[in-house]
């Protein structure tokens, strides 16, 4: 319900409204279990500074909030992990690096660039589509380090989900003229596009145009790097797994490309055809490898030590965009720092779904109390010529149910 609106107001420029704060009437913060979520078991944490003092999560400064964080640089992880987002920190071991990663950071600093904002890319995917579940991405560093050294199926996801982020990131940064090294997609040989269903438009002419994404070159880049660690380690069980996974990832973004067309002519009609390519929006690529973490595949090393086989009777092989694990995950249901799960005592869950975010599944049985919480939030907001918005305080209440 809303109260009256309080007599004080504020001012911003540019968004008609700011994100609201809350203030408990009986205190509803989550503990530590809860691992940084809030609003159904959405992740989120304060900045936290990566091994060269900058701000990770994004935000103008250090002092800023973020509606979801990425975990912060870790000192053990290699080239290629998801933890290493921090430009500085991955050209910092340079002297560890060997042929093509050496030459990226000493030649083309700007590609490593967009590597750090790929894999955060990906990791706040990974928090929004994992909101609803016991493991929600959790962006504690020590307990997302703990989850990376297990061969569970969230860890695929994360491999698969950060290799997809790298290549997206580094393709939007060609497309939008960002990177010198590359630019729109070359068309000149390639098979015209398939006719595009509607009126008018049969007999048609067309021409490739605009500005194509050029996802091969994303690819190519995400693999050099995010393969790097594992490729030291082929006939490693464990390499291979990740070394999958990654290319997964890459493929849920390669693979699902789409062609965009305009039309030219007078009076509204369609004489010529300019059409382009473009990547699938990220939403849609972690949508799809939540898909496959679903489906995922437990397999086992072959006796050569290079091959993996699927674990079970009459199952077929995985393909090549499927995820693949090798041990059972744990039920994240309490907090265990050997496993990397946080509990999910305190999460917010939903009273009445029968889905992961309902409370019998999210609170593992435990049951759950009920709360209620004031929140603040802009109300009333006017636009002042010019560029000023002008907001009352609204104090509303609401109903939480948090696990016990």
């Amino acid at each position: 319900m809303l109260s009256q609106p309080r007599p004080s107001s504020s001012s911003s420029r540019g968004a008609a409204s700011a994100p609201r704060s809350g203030r408990s009437e009986v205190p509803a913060q989550p503990r530590a279990g809860a691992g940084g979520s809030g609003g159904l078991g959405t992740g989120s944490a304060p900045p936290t500074k990566g091994l060269a003092g900058c701000c990770l999560p994004p935000g103008p400064s250090c002092g800023s909030s973020s509606s979801s964080s990425v975990p912060p640089t870790s000192s053990g992880s290699g080239v290629g992990s998801p933890l290493v987002m921090d430009p500085n920190s991955i050209c910092r071991k340079t002297k560890r690096l060997a042929g093509k990663q050496a030459e990226l950071c000493q030649l083309e600093p700007e590609i490593v660039q967009e590597v750090a904002k790929g894999t955060k890319l990906g990791v706040r995917e990974c928090q929004y589509q994992f909101r609803f579940r016991r493991w929600n991405c959790t962006s504690h560093s020590k307990y997302f380090g703990k989850i990376l050294q297990q061969d569970i199926r969230e860890t695929a996801f994360v491999y698969a989900i950060t290799a997809a982020g790298v290549s997206h990131a580094i393709t939007q940064a060609c497309s939008m003229g960002e990177l010198l090294q590359c630019g729109c997609e070359l068309t000149r040989s390639r098979a015209p596009p398939s006719p595009t269903a509607g009126p008018g438009t049969e007999g048609t002419a067309w021409e490739w145009g605009g500005c194509g994404d050029d996802v091969q070159f994303g690819y190519e880049k995400s693999q050099q790097f995010m393969d790097a660690k594992s490729k030291k380690g082929k006939n490693d069980i464990r390499a291979l797994i990740d070394l999958h996974n990654n290319e997964a990832g890459r493929l849920a973004v390669r693979s699902y490309m789409r062609t965009e067309c305009k039309c030219h002519g007078l009076s509204g009609s369609c004489t010529l055809r300019t059409c382009w390519r473009k990547m699938p929006h990220f939403r849609e690529v972690g949508d799809r490898l939540l898909e496959r973490f679903n489906g995922a595949f437990k397999v086992m090393g072959g006796n050569d030590g290079k091959t993996l086989i699927p674990v079970g009777e009459n199952i077929k092989p995985p393909d090549k965009q499927d995820l693949i694990y090798s041990a059972d995950s744990p039920d994240f249901c309490s907090a265990n720092r050997k496993t990397g799960s946080l509990g999910t005592r305190g999460r917010v869950c939903n009273s009445t779904a029968m889905d992961t975010s309902g409370c019998d599944l999210l609170c593992c049985g435990r049951g759950h109390r009920d709360e209620t919480v004031v929140l603040e939030e802009n109300c009333l907001c006017r636009f002042h010529w010019c560029c000023v918005v002008q907001c009352r305080k609204c104090s509303v209440r609401q109903e939480l149910s948090l696990c016990v």
